[in-house]
């Protein structure tokens, strides 16, 4: 078996020549593993010494792409772009300034030994009494106010939406989406053996008769919708819209998980469907983006007599929130620390959405002034994937629009900008490459 670093001179050697060009994507490494005829390990070794040489870039989920750099005999020449940091544009976790310093005093008394010792018992779906008053009242809007009694708690917000959609749906069974939705949830359906059903939307939203058709085509189990600050295009339903929908489940008698996790970015959005539809949906929520991905614990507000049916499967999958979580919870709440970050945070990201207008001036870009994401619709000849490589080559992640996409075979040629994790300057600097790229053609 040739030694791993023989294989990476040839493609450091191809890469030199021209034969593997900036930006084209190298196979998986169990492809390339296969094809070599050597281990998958190996491959590994490879890849990962090409990446030490600055050759390619790796990308979570989307491959191992060829810098668009120029590379010596040892692959260590890059353009003055590429040495400088990564920004990665698909993570997004907001972080106000100040934060640290607001969270200590408040979480410095659950480290008594005695306190500790009871925040690190285990907890029910059910939570505690003081969490469950804690976060109806983080959630309630002035039209919707949560029953306490009927909060439940997981570890994390893609477990609330998991756990919700388990106990609503078989697997093979059929869940009408957006057109677009979150990626993750593409995941969990896929875990869960649930077939995702893309509904047409226009400028407010789902349509209700698409969901009706949808529904008549073949019964629909369940609905998942983000009527505020939709992820990826910031889209917020108004309140007429989000009324028909209500009339349109209530016939049709076809449960809703309503996902907010992002609408504590939006102080004047409409109530959530909750407040039209109570008996039919289930609000899913979180503390990670208002406070911190460390410090998270996900929340349903499920409909009365759904209650038993969610928290059992919370307990099925393992998907408890933490002790800790839920004391920290009501202490940031009770302190007024959530609603700081929150302020804070809107601020923020008002901040870096100024930064797009900027940059991205002339282009398509679909945003909300408050929001950490901007859905970028690019301009032709560029394909979506194309740009996300050489992007990708310049040291800048961007997640492409078809992971966004339920319909295969209808993908946007767009990206999605997550805003909230680099550094402001870091931001300013990836925005004015990425519009630079975009500006030749690919």
């Amino acid at each position: 078996m040739d030694d791993y670093r023989r294989i990476a001179d040839r493609l450091a050697d191809d890469i030199a020549a021209g034969r593997l060009k900036p930006g084209e994507r190298l196979p998986p490494q169990r492809q390339f593993a296969r094809r070599r005829g050597i281990a998958g390990s190996t491959a590994g070794r490879v890849y990962g010494e090409l990446v030490r040489r600055g050759l390619v870039v790796g990308e979570v989920g989307r491959g191992t792409f060829v810098r668009a750099a120029p590379a010596g005999p040892a692959g260590r020449a890059l353009t003055e772009q590429a040495t400088r940091a990564p920004v990665n544009m698909e993570l997004n976790y907001p972080s106000a300034p100040g934060q640290s310093e607001l969270l200590a005093p408040v979480l410095e008394p659950l480290l008594r030994p005695d306190v500790l010792t009871e925040a690190l018992l285990p907890a029910a779906a059910t939570g505690t009494a003081a969490a469950r008053e804690a976060v109806a009242a983080l959630l309630a809007t002035p039209g919707w106010h949560p029953d306490p009694a009927q909060v439940l708690f997981t570890g994390n917000a893609r477990q609330s939406i998991a756990a919700t959609l388990a106990s609503l749906v078989r697997p093979g069974g059929r869940v009408g989406v957006e057109s677009l939705t979150y990626p993750l949830v593409k995941e969990i359906a896929a875990q869960l053996g649930i077939t995702l059903v893309p509904l047409a939307v226009d400028g407010d939203g789902p349509l209700p008769q698409a969901i009706a058709a949808a529904h008549r085509t073949a019964p629909l189990s369940a609905l998942y919708l983000q009527p505020t600050l939709h992820n990826p295009t910031s889209l917020t339903m108004s309140w007429d819209r989000r009324r028909e929908i209500a009339l349109t489940v209530a016939d049709l008698n076809l449960p809703v998980v309503e996902d907010r996790i992002w609408s504590f970015l939006h102080p004047h959005a409409p109530d959530p469907l909750a407040a039209h539809a109570p008996g039919l949906t289930h609000v899913v929520d979180s503390l990670s983006k208002r406070v911190a991905p460390g410090l998270t614990a996900g929340f349903v507000v499920v409909p009365k007599d759904r209650r038993h049916a969610v928290a059992a499967a919370i307990r099925s999958g393992g998907w408890s929130a933490g002790r800790f979580a839920l004391e920290a919870a009501v202490r940031l709440v009770g302190a007024g620390v959530v609603q700081r970050l929150v302020e804070a945070k809107r601020a923020d990201a008002a901040m870096r959405q100024r930064l797009v207008a900027q940059e991205l001036d002339g282009f398509v870009v679909r945003a909300h002034p408050q929001v950490y994401y901007a859905w970028w619709e690019l301009p032709a000849p560029w394909r979506a994937d194309t740009f996300t490589a050489a992007a990708a080559a310049l040291g800048i992640a961007v997640t492409p629009g078809p992971a966004f996409a339920v319909d295969p075979n209808r993908t946007p040629d767009a990206v999605r900008l997550g805003l909230a994790s680099a550094a402001p300057r870091d931001l300013e600097r990836a925005l004015r490459t990425l519009a630079g790229v975009v500006r030749k053609r690919p």
